[in-house]
């Protein structure tokens, strides 16, 4: 009886991994910086790219052709999301994916689609 059950429970399922918690707004994003003062220089475009002025406005780090990064006032922002998933009704919003990187949801070959939001 005590082989059964040992048999039993060696054959029995292993749980699945849990998967994260989906996160679907900046207060469950990780990496993003306080204090940080609108219009202010910013060093990296690519990843953990957010910040929140003293005042709690949500801004990011990126940088206009010819000129260098600074923080300008961010999109509405869908938390942490994956590269190249679909973003269907979040079309012009930006998210950050699990590694840090800055991602909008733009079409792209007739799909909305989370890319790179350093080369938008």
């Amino acid at each position: 009886m005590v082989a059964a059950l040992l048999i039993g429970g060696l054959m029995s399922s292993v749980p699945a991994a849990a998967q994260p918690a989906p996160c679907d707004d900046p207060t469950c994003t990780p990496g993003i910086r306080p204090a940080v003062v609108l219009g202010a220089p910013c060093a990296d475009t690519a990843h953990y790219v957010f910040g929140t002025t003293s005042w709690g406005r949500l801004v990011f780090c990126g940088s206009p052709r010819r000129y260098e990064p600074r923080y300008f006032r961010s999109p509405s922002m869908a938390g942490v999301k994956e590269f190249n998933a679909s973003c269907a009704g979040y079309e012009n919003w930006v998210a950050q994916g699990p590694d840090g990187l800055f991602l909008t949801c733009q079409s792209k070959d007739g799909a909305p689609r989370w890319g790179r939001g350093d080369d938008a």
